[in-house]
């Protein structure tokens, strides 16, 4: 007699809202994924339980089963996946948007593919996308670079260097910056860039201080620059 093989759970990319309590920027769908999955794999365990409290699931946060994506998890992926090899659907989150995306966890999925696992993603916010979006830059051909060089004197290279790939292939460029160095990519973007160029900013998104503003370099000079300090920004920007 045969034994039938068990069949894997599916691995679920969960995504969570860009600013705490702002559930109204989830599906539905999300956040039945949320109530019915026992096993979850998180950046930050902590505020991982503080999200899924704030969903109102029907099971107690004790319950459920929580593993941290970190270097050890990374190097041994099955301590990451036996949940799902043994049956177990599982939902993988970042700290905010959405994982896989300038966030942790393409490795542990690209390891689930790999063993024939399901992988679902789930519909949410990103800041990346959203930006894009209210940009009214290119978003038929665009590229994301993640952060600029950690050097402070390498800023300015960098972005120069976004422009002429701009130019040369007509695409938008985006990146991000640690919040800390926000008003130091700006103001090195105004100084650095020419006059036609597009540049974007979108700061807090989903958030009742929201905004994203697009004006050529020319135009950027000649207003007051918004206060970027600590607050997380997408930056885009189209040569012309």
């Amino acid at each position: 007699m045969t034994t039938k093989s068990l069949v894997p759970g599916t691995l679920y990319l969960i995504p969570v809202p860009l600013y705490p309590g702002a559930l109204q920027t989830l599906s539905s769908q999300v956040i039945q994924i949320i109530h019915a999955t026992n096993y979850f794999i998180v950046e930050d365990a902590r505020t991982a339980r503080r999200f899924i409290k704030s969903t109102n699931p029907p099971s107690s946060i004790e319950s459920l089963h929580i593993v941290e994506l970190n270097k050890h998890a990374e190097d041994d992926p099955m301590i990451l996946l036996s949940p799902l090899l043994e049956g177990n659907d599982v939902g993988l989150m970042s700290e905010s948007g959405c994982p896989g995306i300038a966030d942790p966890g393409s490795n542990l999925v690209l390891r689930a593919h790999e063993r024939g696992i399901h992988v679902v993603p789930l519909t949410g916010p990103s800041s990346i996308l959203l930006t894009l979006m209210a940009s009214g830059m290119n978003g038929q051909h665009f590229q994301f670079h993640g952060y600029l060089s950690p050097k402070k004197d390498q800023i300015a290279s960098d972005i120069r260097r976004l422009e002429e790939i701009s130019r040369k292939y007509k695409a938008t460029q985006i990146f991000i910056e640690t919040p800390y160095r926000n008003q130091q990519v700006i103001e090195t973007a105004i100084r650095t860039l020419a006059p036609a160029t597009l540049f974007c900013v979108g700061v807090d998104l989903t958030s009742a201080s929201e905004m994203v503003r697009t004006l050529p370099i020319s135009k950027w000079k000649e207003v007051s620059l918004p206060e970027l300090h600590k607050r997380p920004s997408v930056f885009c920007l189209e040569a012309k």
